[in-house]
């Protein structure tokens, strides 16, 4: 009987913490992590991180590290791994890549709306799609997270001088469905984080790339802190082979 109770417990605790884990904090969670980290003044935050930052060859930012995990075998640390992207990203497309014999993960996942911003004549909001690479060995995980672009759904409709024109004027909700095209103030576009602020200067959209870009930044130390925990600690904390 105490073993069914337990095995319930576990239960509800996993579910908790997929649900909890969905993609590894909402937009509101990272947007305090954010402000934690490097403070509310996005500009100033963003011209700090633009000078420790660098670009690939393909003009995207990447960010690697590697985890050591002393004493783990490779079988060890591909299991607590994948459990946890499993866990994480309930998206059943999320997770592109998963060879065991490889030890290698690889996770696409976009997340919403980690900026809004209301402009002079557009409302802009910024989602990304990082890549996560987790590279897997005896005693060592290597994370590497890279982003190119920030998706942007521009209403334009919804700037400032477009509300006091009309208070009375519609303009289009930023959340809406990717494939929802039945608005004509909303449209789609891709802005490529090298040609933006503050890697490049003179940039009418730069408070919302100022934003977007330490936002960006901080997912994927999030991103860090979760791979740590889950090669140290495991999910939730009992994965062991004690049972």
């Amino acid at each position: 009987m105490k073993q069914i109770k337990r095995w319930m417990f576990t239960t509800i605790l996993l579910c908790g913490v997929m649900g909890v884990q969905a993609q590894v904090m909402k937009a509101a969670d990272l947007e305090k992590y954010a402000k934690e980290k490097y403070g509310d003044k996005w500009m100033e935050a963003a011209d700090n991180l633009a000078g420790r930052l660098s670009f690939d060859k393909n003009e995207s930012l990447t960010f690697q590290e590697v985890v050591q995990a002393p004493g783990k075998s490779k079988q060890q640390l591909y299991l607590a791994l994948n459990y946890w992207a499993t866990a994480t990203f309930k998206d059943k497309q999320a997770i592109t890549l998963n060879d065991k014999e490889a030890g290698c993960i690889i996770i696409s996942s976009t997340i919403p709306n980690i900026v809004e911003h209301m402009g002079t004549l557009n409302k802009y909001s910024v989602s990304i799609t990082p890549i996560i690479r987790l590279d897997i060995k005896d005693g060592k995980v290597r994370v590497t997270y890279t982003v190119q672009n920030y998706d942007i759904l521009a209403d334009v409709s919804g700037g400032w001088l477009s509300m006091a024109e009309s208070t009375s004027k519609t303009y289009g909700d930023s959340k809406r469905k990717a494939d929802d095209k039945t608005d004509a103030n909303l449209y789609d576009e891709n802005w490529e984080i090298a040609h933006h602020y503050p890697f490049v200067k003179k940039d009418p959209q730069k408070r919302t790339c100022s934003k977007a870009l330490v936002m960006t930044y901080a997912y994927s130390n999030a991103i860090l802190d979760k791979v740590n925990e889950a090669v140290k600690n495991g999910v939730i904390g009992n994965e062991n082979d004690d049972w």
